[in-house]
């Protein structure tokens, strides 16, 4: 049974977590991880805004170097850009930071569990969980993840029910998605959420176009600040 219902049954593990880095992304998902009882006991942190927000939404959280944040935990969250998710692995498997059998989870969309080959060669747990929703680095982030889908990859079966139990501890929703269709995943939600973004901001421009100068008495002036007419419209 779940924790929402009464059991006999043992508590899931405790987990100690780390966090590689503390972004918009790791730090919602460390603070949802806290609320259902793990603990997040290292985060890296390297640019000013990202320490601010590690001592915000992670007090008790020590800021120390993705090597040592590596060593400490039994599960470790790589929430880094695409771009720099490679490098990060490559780097922990040349360094042995990373001990057997830790449970390491990149929240790439694009990517799934074979961009951590390097680390699992070396007996971690690979796993690929995707939050399907934006965040704005704000605390509604972490609320909002009890209500979204992550998109989940594995190695294998025992992989996939750890990865199913973690989603579903801090209320989201786990779909499991195969390794050869991570990209295939990650391009429907781009063209679902950012050119609908572009959409918007090119329909706005060319509204702003359409109505300068014809404001009427008392509306705002139609330019880029939110609640002109062209937005209203």
């Amino acid at each position: 049974m779940t924790s929402f219902g009464i059991t006999n049954e043992p508590a899931p593990a405790r987990l100690t977590v780390g966090i590689v880095s503390a972004g918009r992304v790791g730090t919602a998902i460390g603070a949802a991880l806290e609320r259902v009882g793990h603990l997040v006991v290292a985060c890296s942190a390297v640019s000013e805004q990202s320490k601010h927000r590690a001592r915000t939404r992670l007090p008790d959280t020590e800021i120390l170097p993705v090597d040592e944040v590596a060593a400490r935990c039994d599960l470790l969250l790589l929430a880094v850009p695409d771009s720099e998710l490679h490098a990060l692995v490559r780097g922990l498997a040349a360094t042995g930071s990373v001990s057997r059998g830790t449970i390491v989870a990149h929240t790439s969309g694009a990517n799934g569990v074979g961009v951590l080959a390097p680390l699992a060669d070396q007996g971690v747990v690979p796993l690929a969980i995707h939050p399907a929703m934006t965040f704005t680095g704000h605390d509604e982030d972490t609320v909002r993840l009890a209500s979204a889908c992550f998109g989940i990859t594995a190695a294998d079966d025992v992989g996939y029910a750890i990865a199913q139990s973690l989603v579903l501890e801090i209320g989201g929703e786990p779909v499991r998605v195969r390794e050869e269709r991570r990209a295939l995943y990650h391009a429907a939600l781009a063209h679902g959420s950012n050119h609908l973004v572009t959409l918007v901001v090119d329909a706005v421009e060319a509204l702003r176009v359409a109505l300068e100068g014809d404001e009427l008495l008392g509306q705002q002036l139609v330019d880029d600040a939110p609640g002109g007419v062209a937005e209203r419209v």
